[in-house]
C-alpha cells in the first residue's frame, strides 16, 4: 500500500496542471459546437489539448520525479526516455514497419499505446534505473559514461525489453476487452452496468478505449455516440451507453471532492483545496474527470473500486429508465446544456434528480469510509519522515520559521538555495535582517557578501531546513506556533558547533596537495572559522578519500563536498574548491552513498580540478571539524 500512496502523490505535481487545461479544452468545445469552427475555438482547443493531450506523458515524468529514492532531474528525464522509446516502438507506423503490413491494417491496440498506464509504466522504469544506476562506475574509457549520464542509456535499453513484451501482450489485452464488451450487448441495463463498472477500472491502465470502441462506436454495430450527435439512432434506445455517466460527472465526484476536502487534516486544506476545487469545477463543467481521479486512485484505491462500482450502477439505472442523453466531449456541464435539445434526448431532466442523489451518496459513503479506514487521501498522506524521525522535521520547521523571522519575513526573501552547509539567499531589503535571531534559532553565523546576498551557514542539515523554508514560503505546510517555535530555539545550539572529544584530531589527509593554513581560503565561512576548526589543502591530486574509518553521514546532490561521523565521533567535512555548488555537478563524481561504511583510505569522490579552475573557482579544499569547538585538527 506504501508504493500506492508513493505512486499517488507523485502523480499529483502533473494532475494539479490538468483542471484548467480541461476548461478551456471545454471552453474551446462549446465555441466550436455554437458558432462553429473558429479562431477563439481553434485557440481554447489547442490551449487545453496542449495538456490533455498529452497527459500520459506528463505521468511519465512526474512518477519518474516523484518515485525516485531522491528527486533528480536525472530521473525525470529517465521516465521521458522510457517512454517515447516505448511509445514509438509501439506506435501504427513502426509496427507496420515491423510486420510488413499497411498502417491501416495493424491491430487497434497500437492506435491506443499512448494512454495513462503507459505513462506510469515508463515513470516506473525510469525511476528504478535511476536509483539502481545514478551510481554506476564503468571503466576508465567509458568513465564519461558513469554515474547519472548512465541512467537515460540504460533506461532505454530496459524499455525496449518492455516494448518487445508489450508487442505480444497489448494486442491480446485489448482484443479481449473488445471481445468482452460484444458479450455485454445482448445483457441491457445489465450490460450497461458492467460496462460502467469496468470503464473507469481500467482508466489508469488505458485499456476503457477498448471498451468504449465497443460501446461508442461502429465497432459492433452500436455507434452510440456517433448515432446520438447525427441523430440516427434509435429513440429510447440510443444514448444508454452514455446517460448514466453525467451524474457521476457532474454530481457524484464534486461530492467526493468535498468529503476528502473536509477530511483533509486542518494544516493542509488549503492545499489540498486548490486540487480538488479546480479538478471537481472540471469534472463537472467538462466532464474530464482524471484530475479528480488519479488524485485518490492511488493514495486510497479501495475508494477508486467503489467509485467504478457507483458509476456501473448509475449506468444500469439510466439505462433502465426512460431517460437517454449523449455527448461528444464528455459528461459535463457543457454536453449537457448542448445536447438537451437533441432529438435523441430524452428526459435529461432526470439525470439533474440523479445527480442530486449520487452528490450525497458519493459524500456520505467517501467521508464514512476515508474516517473509519483512515486512507490517505489528498491531505490525509503520511508525512515524508526523515532520518531525524517526525521530532527532527518538527525542529528544521521551527528553526525554519524562525529564520525566515530572522530575515525579515517570507515576503523579503527573494531567491533561496543552499550549498553545502549554508543557505544562500538573495534579499529585498537587508536592513531587515536581524543576525541575532537567525544565530539564536540555531544557525552558527550570518554573513553578508554585499548586494542582496545573504548567507546563513548552518551546518550538514541544512538542506532539511531550506526545504521546510520553501514549505513555508510556499504555503505548503503552516507555521508553527510561536510556543513550538521558541521551545526548539531555546534549547537550539549552533550547527556547527560543539565540543571534540580530543584535543587534537589527527586524521589522514583525505586529497594528495599542498596543506594551507584555513586563513588562506577566500571564503570568510572556512577563513575565519565560523564552520569549525580545521586547515585546508591546495589539491594536486582528483580523488578525496576517507580520513579515517567512519560512516558516511552526507553526500551532496552536486557531489561537491562529503561528511562522514568518524568512529570516534568526530564530524568531519572535506569541501571541493569554494563556491563550486555552482557547477551543478559538472566535474564532480560521487563514489559512495549516505550511511555507507568505509575505511581509512576508502575513495569518497573523484573532482576535475582543471575543471574548476576553468570554470573561475578556486580549487582550495577546506577540511573542517564540525563539531569540533576549540580542537585542533592535524593531517598526516
Amino acid at each position: 500500500m506504501k508504493f500506492f500512496q508513493r505512486l499517488g502523490k507523485s502523480l499529483m505535481l502533473p494532475i494539479a496542471v490538468l483542471p484548467v487545461a480541461a476548461i478551456l479544452s471545454g471552453i474551446g468545445y462549446w465555441i466550436t459546437t455554437a458558432a462553429g469552427e473558429n479562431v477563439a475555438s481553434a485557440f481554447f482547443a489547442a490551449a487545453g489539448g496542449a495538456l490533455l493531450d498529452n497527459l500520459p506523458l506528463l505521468f511519465a515524468i512526474g512518477v519518474a520525479f516523484g518515485m525516485a529514492s531522491k528527486s533528480d532531474g536525472t530521473a525525470a528525464l529517465a521516465g521521458l526516455v522510457s517512454y517515447l522509446v516505448i511509445t514509438r516502438l509501439l506506435s501504427p507506423d513502426t509496427v507496420a514497419g515491423l510486420t510488413g503490413v499497411d498502417v491501416e491494417a495493424t491491430n487497434p491496440a497500437f492506435g491506443n499505446i499512448e494512454n495513462a498506464f503507459i505513462g506510469i509504466l515508463a515513470g516506473l522504469i525510469g525511476a528504478v534505473c535511476f536509483d539502481r544506476f545514478k551510481d554506476v562506475q564503468l571503466p576508465t574509457a567509458l568513465s564519461f559514461f558513469s554515474g547519472k549520464r548512465s541512467v537515460a542509456i540504460v533506461t532505454a535499453g530496459a524499455s525496449l525489453v518492455v516494448a518487445l513484451v508489450l508487442f505480444f501482450v497489448w494486442p491480446i489485452v485489448f482484443g479481449g476487452l473488445v471481445g468482452f464488451g460484444e458479450l455485454l450487448l445482448g445483457l441491457g441495463p445489465v450490460g450497461a452496468g458492467i460496462y460502467g463498472f469496468f470503464n473507469r477500472l481500467l482508466i489508469p491502465t488505458g485499456l476503457h478505449h477498448a471498451l468504449n470502441s465497443v460501446f461508442w462506436f461502429d465497432v459492433a454495430g452500436i455507434n452510440d455516440l456517433g448515432n446520438f450527435l447525427n441523430n440516427t439512432g434509435t429513440y429510447g434506445v440510443t444514448g444508454q451507453y452514455m446517460s448514466g455517466f453525467f451524474p457521476i460527472m457532474m454530481f457524484g465526484l464534486p461530492g467526493a471532492a468535498l468529503a476528502m476536502y473536509l477530511t483533509a487534516k486542518t494544516t493542509r486544506r488549503k492545499v489540498t483545496a486548490g486540487i480538488l476545487i479546480s479538478a471537481a469545477f472540471a469534472s463537472f463543467f467538462v466532464g474530464v474527470t482524471e484530475p479528480l481521479e488519479f488524485a485518490f486512485m492511488f493514495l486510497a484505491p479501495p475508494l477508486y473500486v467503489l467509485h467504478a462500482l457507483f458509476t456501473g450502477i448509475s449506468m444500469a439505472i439510466a439505462a433502465a429508465l426512460p431517460v437517454r442523453m449523449g455527448f461528444g466531449f464528455s459528461g459535463g456541464f457543457i454536453d449537457l446544456v448542448l445536447n438537451w435539445v437533441n432529438p435523441m434526448a430524452q428526459n435529461p431532466w432526470i439525470l439533474l434528480l440523479m445527480g442530486v442523489a449520487w452528490f450525497l451518496i458519493y459524500f456520505v459513503a467517501f467521508y464514512f469510509i476515508i474516517k473509519r479506514f483512515d486512507l490517505k487521501t489528498p491531505g490525509r498522506e503520511d508525512e515524508e519522515i526523515g532520518v531525524e524521525g517526525a521530532v527532527g522535521q518538527s525542529k528544521f520547521l521551527a528553526q525554519a520559521s524562525a529564520i525566515l523571522d530572522g530575515l525579515g519575513g517570507k515576503g523579503n526573501v527573494l531567491d533561496l538555495d543552499n550549498c553545502a552547509t549554508r543557505l544562500r539567499m538573495e534579499i529585498a531589503d537587508v536592513s531587515k535582517v536581524d543576525d541575532a535571531a537567525i544565530r539564536r534559532a540555531g544557525a552558527a553565523g550570518v554573513m553578508k557578501p554585499g548586494g542582496r546576498s545573504v548567507q546563513v551557514i548552518y551546518g550538514l542539515e541544512v538542506q532539511f531546513v531550506k526545504d521546510a523554508m520553501e514549505d513555508l514560503i510556499a504555503g505548503r505546510v503552516a507555521p508553527p506556533s510561536d510556543a513550538e517555535v521558541e521551545a526548539v530555539v531555546e534549547t537550539a545550539a549552533p550547527a556547527a558547533g560543539g565540543v571534540a572529544t580530543a584535543t587534537v584530531v589527527t586524521v589522514r589527509q583525505p586529497v594528495e596537495g599542498r596543506i594551507v593554513p584555513l586563513t588562506e581560503v577566500p571564503d570568510a565561512t572556512f577563513a575565519e572559522g565560523i564552520m569549525g576548526p580545521g586547515v585546508a589543502i591546495e589539491p594536486t591530486g582528483g580523488v578525496v578519500v576517507a580520513p579515517a574509518d567512519g560512516t558516511v553521514a552526507h553526500v551532496f546532490p552536486t557531489g561537491h563536498a562529503v561528511a562522514m561521523v568518524l568512529s570516534d565521533g568526530t564530524e568531519l567535512l572535506v569541501h571541493v574548491g569554494i563556491d563550486t555548488v555552482q557547477m551543478q555537478g559538472d566535474g564532480f563524481t560521487t563514489l559512495v552513498a549516505v550511511g555507507d561504511e568505509v575505511t581509512e583510505g576508502t575513495p569518497l569522490l573523484e573532482f576535475d580540478a582543471a575543471k574548476i579552475r576553468a570554470a573561475g573557482h578556486p580549487t582550495v579544499t577546506p577540511v573542517i571539524l564540525l563539531n569540533g569547538g576549540d580542537a585542533e585538527l592535524r593531517l598526516r
